[in-house]
């Protein structure tokens, strides 16, 4: 019986790691299939750092609380239970097998006891949170509707048996050992020795070489299914993660949002003044993906956290981050023979259904155009993303080849392209309008006409929703005032600022963004040419993140600050001070651009409370803020499917009460405002509500 265990041991470890190595080859193989990304491997020391934090603490797994500590045990069971399995190999041939020097010190089998019951307690409450979403979150509520379900149940059992198979071994060492009492070597597994503590020497032996085979088949048998199923992100993220995480797109651990990375080709910048006859201009097929993208979809876990999270799947929209990511995976291995076939032979030699998959489109077949235009950019995907994927980066990239190549995205942003193009703003309006906001001010605004002289300490970009939309002029004119009455001397372009190129880039529309981005930063390199610092106040978030991020990778640094964080310094510096608080009950709307894209939750809500406001919290806020839907250009389209995005956030918004809805962005402004007043119309808000920025609440606090 023992010389078959053995066998059957040995056969089952040769053949998995076998097929794992061949399995480890492929998916090198596949990766290596995407385009040259240089931008990968700076910063290594940093890089190393950011792995160790993010894999030991967990970073983006602690977010959810229970699931994450659970996981975390799971993840260092994993681990640090390896040595379990080679006692497992020399148990097979002699029960009394120990590992050397550490299979009988103390520490060492208590830590090994611990780990296994943590791991098992780890592995039920994953199991009961799926079960319990499954049950009371079902179809489209749930984070795993369309992972794909036997793959995680068959690894939760193997964790689960593999426990079991801990556990049992050492209660059967125990009683072949002949403990009759409680001690430290035992400590967590005595109720098993005790079970076993009946038995003769011969059975316990016989029983110790079974489950310890019994262990070792589980083992390569989890080897092997993952091997024949190299789609099976929720065990290869197992091994993919550190590499994953390492290759980041940011190596001090940042997340993947704020700026879009520099267009590559061929793993080079682009040159848009004269491209080359060669040059990839997005993504249009699998190939045309960065390594990293590729290593991206290899990764995915299936758990759902972006999913759960998407504006646009809650909104009924077919966009599931995670359902794009899979669907790109599954046709990235697909079409990978038929890449990876180097003579016209090796072609013919492929299945018809191989041949068929090669000639799919990315756009149309595998993803559709719905689901590629209905994205935000809000980043709430990449924010929770526990093996940080960069979903808003592959959109994006995917948006460029359709724009640039295809020449094929939704007709309304053709009027937006044109009027950004042409008017230098996305609503076609002209540029001697910029200043019209300024007229209804009760005092002097310094128009700029040249270099920003010495005493003028800010530029404000006032942006384009900040000169044009009526709604989003009223932030402007309370930002200008507020600087005024703290004393705090700025500028204007006026009629010489254009559009920072934001809703084009989001869009797809590199050129035209690179257009707009060099008309500005000439523009400001005249404005700043004497100053070292050049200082930038903008109410917008998206003009923040261009402006001071984007920006920098075509050479202007600019210092530029969100007007929240300006007025809460001139609060706390006591040039501002409320005297008149407002005393109402109110809710935030953190815009994603501002919040998730560039981590300022705090301003806003310092100066709210000083004005004497009470701010009463929506269930997602912070980090966790809901879109109100004018990301990724989404303002300039409309919303045909589905529910609205911005009603959505109002709905969420009237659960607290409130009697002012605040917002720091013009576009959150608009969005807001216009699904309260689709509210008022059901009778479902009261009529009094009304939809603030924050610099208007202060404004009002200051009598």
């Amino acid at each position: 019986m023992s010389a078959l265990l053995i066998i059957i041991s040995l056969a089952a470890t040769v053949a998995g790691l076998a097929l794992f190595a061949k399995a480890v080859r492929s998916i090198l193989a596949i990766v290596r299939l995407g385009q040259a990304d240089p931008t990968r491997s700076n910063n290594r020391g940093e890089r190393v750092k950011t792995l160790v934090r993010e894999v030991l603490g967990h970073t983006r797994m602690r977010k959810w609380s229970i699931g994450g500590i659970a996981h975390w045990f799971v993840f260092v069971g994993f681990g640090s239970l390896f040595l379990t399995l080679v006692t497992a190999y020399g148990q097979l041939f002699s029960p009394e097998f120990a590992i050397p020097l550490l299979g009988h010190f103390a520490p060492y089998e208590l830590f090994v006891e611990f780990i296994s019951w943590a791991t098992g307690l780890g592995i039920v409450t994953l199991i009961g949170i799926r079960q319990a979403t499954r049950i009371f979150r079902p179809a489209r509520k749930s984070r795993f509707y369309g992972s794909t379900a036997w793959q995680a149940y068959y690894v939760e059992a193997t964790i689960l048996a593999i426990v079991f198979c801990v556990i049992a071994l050492r209660g059967l060492e125990g009683a072949l050992a002949g403990e009759t009492s409680w001690n430290w070597h035992y400590a967590l597994s005595w109720p098993a020795v005790l079970a076993f503590n009946g038995l003769s020497a011969t059975t316990l032996k016989s029983l110790i070489v079974l489950v310890a085979a019994i262990k070792i088949v589980i083992s390569m048998a989890w080897f092997i299914t993952i091997s024949i199923n190299l789609t099976m992100g929720v065990a290869w993220h197992r091994f993919l993660a550190f590499f994953n995480i390492f290759f980041k797109r940011n190596a001090d651990g940042a997340v993947a949002l704020g700026e879009l990375p520099v267009m590559l080709s061929g793993g080079k910048p682009i040159n848009f003044e004269d491209p080359g006859d060669d040059d990839i201009f997005g993504v249009g097929a699998i190939e045309n993906m960065s390594w990293k993208g590729i290593l991206d979809l290899s990764t995915c876990t299936e758990c759902g956290r972006c999913q759960s999270q998407c504006p646009a799947w809650n909104t009924e929209k077919p966009l599931s981050p995670k359902l794009l990511i899979t669907s790109l995976r599954d046709h990235a291995f697909a079409k990978a023979p038929y890449l990876l076939a180097l003579s016209e032979d090796q072609k013919a030699a492929l299945t018809d259904e191989q041949r068929a998959e090669a000639e799919k489109t990315l756009i149309g077949d595998i993803i559709t155009p719905e689901v590629l235009w209905s994205c935000t950019t809000c980043g709430a995907c990449v924010n929770q993303c526990p093996v940080d994927i960069e979903h808003v980066d592959h959109i994006v990239n995917m948006r460029r080849h359709q724009v640039l190549v295809e020449s094929d995205f939704p007709s309304e942003l053709g009027g937006t392209f044109r009027n950004l193009e042409n008017k230098g703003n996305p609503w076609g309006m002209n540029s001697s309008q910029r200043n019209d906001w300024i007229t209804e001010l009760d005092f002097e605004v310094t128009v700029l006409d040249g270099p920003i002289a010495p005493e003028v300490e800010y530029l404000f970009w006032v942006g384009c929703a900040g000169a044009y939309e009526d709604r989003a002029k009223k932030t402007t004119k309370a930002v200008a005032e507020l600087l005024h009455r703290a004393g705090v001397t700025f500028g204007v372009l006026g009629e010489g600022e254009t559009c920072t190129g934001d809703p084009a880039r989001r869009a797809g529309n590199e050129f035209l963004y690179q257009m707009l981005a060099a008309q500005n930063i000439e523009m400001l390199g005249e404005v700043f040419k004497e100053r070292e610092t050049k200082k930038v106040v903008v109410t917008c978030p998206h003009c923040f993140t261009t402006l001071g991020r984007d920006y920098e990778q075509l050479g202007m640094k600019l210092e530029v600050v969100h007007h929240t964080q300006l007025l809460n310094k001139l609060v706390r510096d006591k040039k501002l001070i409320p005297v008149a608080p407002v005393q109402q009950q109110i809710t935030y709307h953190d815009p994603c651009y501002l919040g998730r894209h560039n981590q300022v939750y705090t301003p806003p809500r310092e100066l709210l409370e000083a004005s004497g406001a009470t701010i009463n919290e929506m269930p997602r806020n912070s980090d966790r803020s809901f879109c109100c839907g004018a990301g990724g250009a989404r303002m300039w389209m409309e919303e045909k499917i589905g529910a609205k995005i911005n009603v959505t956030r109002v709905e969420e918004a009237l659960t607290t009460a409130p009697s002012v809805i605040a917002v720091a962005c013009p576009f959150c402004r608009v969005m807001v405002s216009d699904g309260v007043d689709s509210k008022k119309q059901e009778g479902a808000a009261p009529e009094s509500l009304e939809v603030l920025d924050v610099a208007q609440m202060l404004l009002k606090s200051l009598g």
